[in-house]
């Protein structure tokens, strides 16, 4: 399944007579080459970060890459983080709980997994959603945490989201700050928003999770792709720097927003206040990366085994991940 851009012999003699360093990764026995798919010829000089990038071909979660979130034992979920010992991780979004179950390795992908499991050991916490008191039940999803930081970066994910009512997501934290890379949302059942191409939809955010920030907005957008994101592989960069943001989708250059264009949002405006005067482009702190499906309920959540779908679950699936600093 894996698509790794090559370079060829021709462009390899030509970088290493300019001094380029060639990114490589191993992969069953074989290294290879790669570099983003923006930029196969790697002028922009990246190198691939092996710490926190992965093929998923190993056949089991690398555990010293990624800490996995509701790790199951004789039937009870724990959420502690041996990164984070004196804090426990986000449970997920009610209706929906994180299980750590809810993985496989497949054809050389990572499969996280939304199940309809009525009979899960859920918490009796109860989240306020929308202004509603929303109870953890029947639906679990997954959930793995980078346990990494890394500080800018051109981050590439080559992924088909979960065809159904629940995310798909690729974010990070760090630094009391949140960037969502994309949280896509599979198979809108609200007739206005699947007429208006919702399942199309990339949307993007920055949050500030400071005590002035208590979390909220700080730059969005709401873009449409000409596809849906649940029906094939797609390939998406983001190039994160102290700059801005430079979105890219199967190697083409999608959006390109200034840090500038970012702290001229009006969050206080438009995100009930945002974080007031402080600076909107937040995320100027290493961040670790996540990988989840949530329920998000203002879009619907399945109600039944069979909404959800008849064989009871839904992939996210994830042909790798990586990421590449420069000097």
């Amino acid at each position: 399944m894996k698509k790794i851009n090559t370079i060829l012999l021709s462009s390899l003699l030509l970088m290493m007579s300019c001094g380029k360093k060639i990114n490589s990764t191993a992969t069953k026995g074989r290294t290879l080459i790669v570099s983003p798919f923006s930029d196969p010829t790697n002028t922009e000089g990246w190198i691939l970060n092996t710490a926190v990038s992965d093929e998923f071909n190993e056949n089991k979660l690398d555990r010293e890459k990624w800490h996995l979130v509701g790790e199951v034992t004789n039937g009870v979920p724990s959420y502690k983080n041996p990164d984070r010992p004196q804090r426990e991780d986000w449970i997920g979004r009610a209706p929906s709980q994180f299980s750590g179950n809810n993985y496989r390795f497949e054809n050389g992908m990572l499969k996280l997994e939304t199940r309809w499991e009525p009979n899960f050991a859920f918490s009796d916490k109860v989240d306020n959603v929308g202004g509603k008191k929303v109870k953890h039940e029947n639906i679990t999803t997954a959930c793995i945490i980078g346990r990494r930081e890394f500080l800018y970066g051109y981050m590439e994910i080559k992924c088909k989201a979960a065809d159904a009512e629940v995310s798909s997501a690729f974010w990070a934290t760090g630094g009391q700050t949140e960037f969502d890379m994309f949280e896509f949302f599979g198979d809108h059942r609200q007739p206005k928003k699947e007429a208006n191409g919702k399942d199309k939809e990339l949307w993007w955010s920055m949050h500030d999770w400071s005590r002035t920030g208590k979390g909220k907005t700080t730059y969005t957008e709401h873009k449409y792709f000409d596809f849906r994101v649940a029906s094939d592989f797609h390939v998406y960069g983001y190039d994160w720097s102290k700059n801005g943001v430079k979105i890219f989708v199967d190697g083409k250059l999608f959006r390109n927003v200034s840090r500038k264009q970012i702290n001229e949002w009006d969050d206080v405006k438009l995100s009930k206040g945002g974080n007031g005067a402080a600076e909107n482009y937040v995320i100027t702190h290493p961040l670790k990366i996540w990988l989840d499906q949530e329920t998000f309920p203002w879009h619907g959540v399945p109600d039944s085994k069979e909404d959800l779908h008849p064989s009871g679950k839904v992939d996210f699936e994830i042909d790798y991940v990586r990421v590449w600093q420069k000097k």
